[in-house]
């Protein structure tokens, strides 16, 4: 079991979030704001992990924040929800419509639903960060050895900017609901961070631009055609 204390850090509260427990959500008691991060993090987790660790432990968060009169969530989203749209020309606002292409993607997307609804039926303020690459490489380092070719190096987000970004989201003037770009400011990506600065006065110190190499031109093509394969299935399963 991965030990999520290693220094026996007395500050340092652990508990399985995915089971509602008073013992552990009474601790939201007088708290202003949870930065809820916790959860299973990979774009390849299975639908039975992402049903325990991502939908209903979050949602066992939100019950808590609620229960105990926390004023706002900040909820890590992430990139996944509009995975879709990898090959096509939009502007990736948070207005337009999502598209996740996975179990990952479709677990995020439900929760930012769940926290407007919670928004509409309680005092809390509620934003939630679509965001963008981080590595779980340390140092983070941008550049072609990014998952996922040039779009996932598009949307390359910092450490720094990381921090930077979710200090702001709880720092910032309360809103009662928002969905925000979170991604540094990297040259020729599609990523809409207006909104983001705007709302919560977030200021990317980073970014890159994407590299491309031969081998990472071979990777698009063969995504690009999945993609396509993909797009066209939906459609004749459309008429179906």
């Amino acid at each position: 079991m991965l030990c999520l204390n290693p220094r026996n850090d007395p500050q340092v509260i652990t508990a399985d979030l995915s089971v509602y427990d008073d013992a552990w959500a009474r601790r939201f008691n007088a708290v202003d704001v949870v930065i809820h991060l916790a959860g299973n993090p990979y774009a390849t987790a299975s639908w039975e992990s992402v049903q325990r660790m991502n939908v209903d432990l979050s949602l066992n968060v939100f019950r808590a924040a609620e229960c105990y009169g926390v004023k706002g969530i900040v909820f890590a989203s992430s990139n996944w929800v509009m995975a879709g749209y990898r090959f096509g020309s939009e502007r990736l606002t948070p207005d337009l419509a999502p598209w996740p292409v996975n179990a990952y993607g479709c677990a995020k997307l439900l929760c930012e639903r769940v926290g407007r609804q919670l928004t509409q039926k309680s005092d809390i303020s509620f934003i939630a960060l679509r965001i963008g690459c981080c590595q779980h490489a340390a140092g983070n380092i941008p550049g072609p050895q990014i998952e996922h070719g040039l779009w996932g190096q598009q949307m390359w987000l910092s450490d720094r900017d990381l921090c930077h970004g979710v200090e702001r989201a709880a720092l910032a003037e309360p809103v009662q609901f928002a969905v925000l770009n979170l991604m540094s400011d990297n040259p020729g990506m599609r990523w809409d961070l207006e909104p983001t600065r705007k709302v919560i006065g977030y200021a990317p110190r980073d970014g890159h631009p994407a590299i491309s190499t031969p081998a990472i031109e071979a990777q698009e093509q063969m995504a690009r055609l999945k993609w396509d394969v993909s797009a066209r299935f939906e459609q004749l399963s459309a008429t179906w």
